[in-house]
């Protein structure tokens, strides 16, 4: 799909560079190229994706995705920031601290990407768009520019190579035929983005025109904050809930990097200069540079048409000194009677704030608030609002409640809150 272009300091303007033949530079960071109809159909039962990403003149650790991009048909280009695209990121990946000048010059990253047969093959998708692969790592050159020889003045950071490799034997076609995105990349943390002032929190509404059964939801996150005492040194968990009901925790890494020392041919403070045992991993790690990042999710046997909430929580993040993010991504899919294209779910990010509360509660929408009622835990209503984006709850007993939250769109929801 990609071979070996050449990304380039993601903070410079943007290089004017020659493009690779075939590809669409998005960015200094990204590349995209558009699949065709026979590379699709050929597609078979079993995926597999592999990243390449070769070293040049960053010698730290970075972030890369990999995204599948649905972009309106017959559209000739696009950029970044198009809102008509729909996207979702795939795979993940930490770059490890490479010199040039050092074998071995890339490391690879592999990916189990069965699932996506059936969005490859799904007829009325690509009747409504076109399919681009993205791939993205973003690098930076300067401390590079005077620690690796031959690397001065140069913003080139690294190469990257796209490969699919397919196979039916020992796979059977899977058969979804809805995929909802949900998050792609969202910027998570406890200080300026979240849905729930002072706690680590995102909370994504969406509604289904139909049910959708063996709804399989895909996860990829990371904590990222390399200060003193930052969320890449702390191991945390993590919590994701559909409508309320716990669905999913998980503690990133508890793996050992020592594999993956081979790859971090430039000294750094990660790995150092000798073997560390697991111990030694698992008591601070959450990823390997070097290594790809784990797709976690959950399964559930049927979901009905109507509104739904996905919260994701990580009630112990610190973020120490305000600094660090969780990048977080989350797609469905699953399968229904009637097709449901993209275009057909509706999402909407919504913040509700503060929580707990000693009064009043806010609730922040693009749509704007229709209706709010307060249940109590017996099922008992005890207050509501219309066409207001806050209720008070000061004259109500210290417990817990339950928001039912109507937007002005239709968008409906419950969601849990803590009276003080």
């Amino acid at each position: 799909m990609i071979s070996q272009a050449v990304y380039y300091d993601g903070y410079a303007t943007p290089v004017s560079n020659p493009v690779p033949t075939g590809l669409i530079r998005l960015s200094n960071t990204r590349y995209a190229r558009k699949l065709t109809d026979t590379e699709l159909n050929s597609f078979k039962a079993k995926i597999a994706m592999r990243v390449t990403i070769g070293a040049l003149c960053d010698n730290y650790d970075r972030l890369g995705s990999v995204y599948l991009a649905m972009v309106p048909k017959n559209q000739p280009t696009y950029t970044v920031n198009d809102t008509n695209v729909k996207r979702i990121e795939v795979g993940r990946y930490i770059t490890p601290f490479m010199n040039k000048n050092r074998s071995p010059l890339e490391v690879p990253y592999t990916y189990d990407l069965s699932n996506m047969y059936s969005v490859f093959h799904d007829d009325s998708l690509r009747n409504m768009y076109d399919m681009y692969m993205e791939l993205d790592v973003f690098g930076v050159p300067y401390a590079a520019q005077t620690q690796v020889a031959g690397c001065a003045g140069r913003i080139d950071v690294f190469s990257g190579t796209l490969t699919f490799f397919s196979t039916n034997t020992g796979a059977t076609p899977s058969d979804y035929n809805s995929l909802v995105p949900l998050l792609t990349y969202s910027r998570l943390n406890n200080y300026n983005s979240t849905d729930v002032v002072g706690e680590t929190v995102r909370l994504v509404n969406f509604n289904l025109p139909a049910p959708i059964s063996d709804a399989r939801f895909f996860i990829i996150s990371t904590p990222h904050g390399a200060n003193s005492g930052g969320e890449e040194y702390v191991r945390r968990q993590n919590y994701t809930y559909l409508d309320n009901v716990q669905m999913l925790t998980y503690t990133p890494g508890g793996i050992s990097c020592e594999p993956y020392r081979v790859y971090n041919t430039q000294g750094n403070g990660i790995y150092g200069s000798t073997p560390k045992t697991f111990a030694d991993w698992t008591s601070w790690n959450n990823w390997c540079p070097g290594n790809s990042v784990p797709v976690r999710g959950f399964t559930v046997p049927n979901i009905t048409a109507g509104n739904h909430t996905l919260k994701h929580s990580i009630p112990t993040a610190v973020f120490n000194q305000q600094q660090g993010d969780v990048y977080l991504s989350v797609y469905v899919q699953g399968k229904s009677n009637t097709t449901l294209n993209i275009n057909d779910v509706k999402t909407t990010d919504v913040t509700i704030y503060p929580n707990p509360t000693a009064d009043f509660v806010i609730i922040k929408s693009v749509s704007g608030v229709s209706s709010v009622k307060v249940f109590s835990i017996d099922g008992k209503k005890v207050s509501e609002a219309y066409e207001e984006n806050k209720i008070n709850l000061s004259g109500l007993i210290s417990g817990a409640y339950f928001l039912h939250i109507t937007l002005k769109d239709g968008t409906a929801f419950t969601h849990k809150i803590v009276k003080r």
